[in-house]
């Protein structure tokens, strides 16, 4: 089998409806450019020698980097931000397809997994998940907005609102402090809100199901603080946790290490880097700060809080989750609740 090393490289600068083409001959050194239309890459590809197929892991990359493995070619998908660097002069389509072709010969730059469409679905959810809970609390600051208008201070909360709004509204409307019309306005306005409920809870129905019939899934549900969300974010963003060498570099990918400045040989450590998915960040984090809630006096977590601010600490354990995933899932070994240990309770 023809090695990844001495095949032909071909950048592809992804697009809507017209892809462009980056081609170099390894014997003549001759360059082409081209244009190609969205209906015929496939194609293209099916008649093209084997080759190394480079994109932009962006919008429909991982679509095509199916398609084309299946047409019998490598594809190396890389990271947006690390291609720019590799950018002349003006941005056209062209030159894009040429930074791909440059920065697909660049060692140091990793590639990011190919995921199969059972991960991409998993993540769609989760997609849809957090627009919808975008939309609802939209609406639900809406009406508090609204209802401050007329002197009816609601509690922050969604459910604490819901549960005292139509209280208030009867009592306000027995009072002559809301109009009718606008009492109506309200009441439809609670009905879509219930709507968004009712779809929010059917898409965690099938998150759920999705976790039991995925087994890393599950393993990584035995950390304290990994939850349905978490689990399934985890797994379907990553795929082979495998990918990463440590534990350590699969917490950096996620953005939970301190990032490094250094000059002359001297080196400072900073805030975390906040790199990576901001949405996995934000899941290990709240798992976190939820463990760190209602673990009573935990001895790893109490010594911590005597040295250090609450925040770091969360940011510490969100770490430590981080890290125990990428162990049980790249090493196979079931979760060790007795070493993992932070819910261990202080003897008094």
């Amino acid at each position: 089998m023809q090695s990844t090393l001495n095949l032909p490289v071909i950048g592809l600068d992804l697009a809507k409806s017209v892809f462009q083409l980056h081609i170099v001959d390894v014997e003549s050194g001759e360059i082409q450019r081209r244009q190609i239309k969205r209906a015929k890459l496939t194609e293209f590809f099916a008649k093209c020698n084997r080759s190394l197929v480079a994109m932009e892991a962006c919008g429909s990359s991982h679509y095509w980097a199916r398609t084309i493995q299946a047409l019998g070619h490598e594809v190396k998908l890389l990271p947006a931000q690390h291609v720019k660097a590799f950018l002349l002069r003006d941005k056209t389509d062209a030159m894009d397809a040429q930074a791909i072709w440059v920065a697909a010969q660049q060692p140091h730059i990793l590639p990011v997994p190919v995921k199969s469409e059972r991960q991409q679905a998993c993540l769609a959810l989760h997609g849809m998940r957090r627009q919808m809970m975008k939309m609802r609390i939209m609406q639900t600051n809406a009406l508090r907005g609204i209802l401050a208008e007329f002197g009816i201070a609601m509690p922050v909360g969604h459910n604490q609102l819901l549960k005292m709004i139509l209280a208030e509204i009867a009592e306000a409307q027995e009072k002559g402090h809301l109009p009718a019309d606008l009492v109506i306005c309200i009441q439809e306005q609670l009905k879509r809100i219930d709507g968004l409920q009712d779809d929010i809870d059917h898409i965690g129905q099938r998150l759920g199901a999705i976790i039991r019939e995925d087994r890393q899934m599950q393993a990584i549900q035995q950390i304290p603080g990994v939850g349905d969300l978490t689990a399934s974010a985890l797994v379907a963003a990553v795929g082979d946790f495998c990918a990463f060498k440590s534990a350590r570099q699969f917490a950096s990918w996620v953005g939970l290490v301190p990032r490094h400045v250094g000059t002359g040989g001297k080196t400072q450590q900073l805030g975390i880097s906040k790199r990576g998915d901001t949405y996995l960040r934000t899941l290990l984090i709240a798992g976190a700060r939820a463990v760190i809630a209602r673990s009573g006096k935990s001895d790893w977590i109490e010594r911590l809080l005597q040295r250090r601010h609450y925040n770091v600490v969360v940011v510490a354990l969100a770490n430590k989750m981080a890290r125990t995933a990428w162990a049980v899932l790249a090493r196979g070994m079931a979760f060790d609740r007795t070493r993992w240990n932070p819910l261990e309770t202080v003897t008094a």
